[in-house]
Order: structure tokens, then sequence, then C-alpha cells
């Protein structure tokens, strides 16, 4: 991982209004190529209103995002998936009926621009099943290639999603309080998975789960009403006189 390095991702003055009420403020965040960055806050803080501007699921009210150094502000989210920059959902989102196979596959057939026909040639379609299964190796899930993802237990499918995530090869991951909703086997087996996965990649979480982001993350940029509190690594930013305030005043969420 690569703490220091050149910036991949980027916002300046990122500024979001809801009416009268501004849920993120003048945010400036650098995201340096191959580190894993957690987003985190106590609850109201902004960061998930934060995350969905960078993922471009909201348009900022003012401010600019950078990818890769291109202006993406404007841009839609499919555009910067096009372009590397992918989100994975907080809500598992897989087909439950079809295998854990035939879910990766569908991703695959996205990245390369087939229509989701069903129909096709079994031979078109099995092309894809050696790639799938690579991906499969790599989130630990090739031996359940054959089940149907919806008999996966919880945890098994955030690593099906993060598998069919993969598949769109991206060069940044966005997750989504990747650890929401799991025990402590899953936990620690998707902490393993990420810190796999970032290995050649970089990584945006935001996470509850403030063990797993002092275990995971280079740098954790800390939001409190909108705006930047603090930022550095685990052992600053938890050191903070200002970050304690802000988690203890408002309470852990």
């Amino acid at each position: 991982m690569n703490a220091g390095g050149d910036v991949i991702l980027s916002a300046r003055k990122l500024t979001k209004q809801f009416g009268g009420f501004t849920a993120v403020h003048d945010v400036d965040l650098e995201v340096a190529r191959g580190s894993i960055h957690a987003l985190i806050g106590p609850n109201g803080a902004g960061k998930t209103t934060c995350f969905n501007l960078l993922t471009k699921f909201l348009p900022p009210t003012s401010g600019a995002i950078l990818f890769k150094g291109a202006d993406i502000t404007r841009l839609a989210a499919a555009d910067i998936a096009r372009r590397g920059l992918v989100r994975s959902f907080q809500i598992s989102a897989v087909f439950p009926r079809l295998s854990v196979l035939e879910n990766v596959r569908i991703a695959l057939q996205r990245r390369r621009g087939d229509s989701f026909d069903f129909w096709r040639s079994e031979r078109a379609l099995h092309s894809y099943d050696a790639d799938a299964l690579m991906r499969l190796e790599e989130v630990g899930l090739a031996a359940f290639a054959q089940t149907p993802a919806g008999e996966l237990p919880y945890g098994r499918k955030r690593a099906l999603e993060i598998a069919t995530t993969l598949a769109l090869e991206p060069e940044m991951l966005l997750l989504d309080e990747p650890m929401a909703g799991m025990g402590q086997e899953d936990v620690a087996r998707i902490s393993a998975l990420i810190r796999r996965i970032a290995a050649n990649r970089t990584i945006l979480m935001v996470e509850h789960n403030l063990s797993v982001v002092a275990d995971l993350s280079d740098r954790i940029t800390v939001l409190a009403r909108g705006q930047v509190l603090a930022e550095g690594d685990y052992a600053t930013v938890s050191k903070d006189a200002r970050v304690i305030e802000a988690y203890i005043g408002v309470g852990h969420g």
C-alpha cells in the first residue's frame, strides 16, 4: 500500500445543501493512489452525503471532484465507473436465484459492453467462466461457484458483491459500510479480503466499525457537522480532542 503517493481522487470545497440545510460544507479531500482511506464520523456528520457526492449519486451544490486529474464533477455514476471508479453498495446487491458464478458472469458481460441477454448461446456465456472463477478465487468463493447466491450466508454475500464489483476492473473501489450487519467472524473475513484486494487498488470506505478502521486504514478523514474535523492516521485522529468530543458528544454511530 502506498499512503503517500500521488493523488487519485480529490475533492475541492465540496458542498451540498438541501433547502436551507448544509449537509456537507467546503470539504477538501485527497485520496492517495494505492491507499485504504476511511471516511468516518458520528451520526449526522455528513459522511454518507459526502460519499454519495464522490460516487455521483448526488450532484454537489458547489465544489469540484477530480479523478486521476480529470474533473468528474458533472459526470454520471456510469461514466466514472467506465473510468475505473466503482462503488460497492451497503445493501448486498446480488441476483439471489442465479448461481454465484452467474452473478459474476453478468458483471463481466456488463464490463465488456454485452447486453444482459440470458438467451445467448451457452458457448458465448461460458466464455466468461474462467474469468468469473478467477474473480471468485480472489474473494475466496471458488468453492461456492454453483451455489445459488440467495443461499449464501450474509458475509459471503458481501464477498460476492465485492467480486461483482471487481469484475468491472476498478482502479478505485468505494465501499459503503462494508461491515454493516456482520458478526465478528464475517468482519474478520471481509477485513482480510479488503486488505488483499487493496494490494493493487485504491479503496475509500465509509465505516462505523472503528476497530476495522484502525486495522485497515492508511489515512482517515473525520467529518463532523458536514466539515472535515481532522485527518491523519488512526493514532493521530483517535487522540485528537475534537474527534473525541465529537464522538462522545453524540455517541458512536
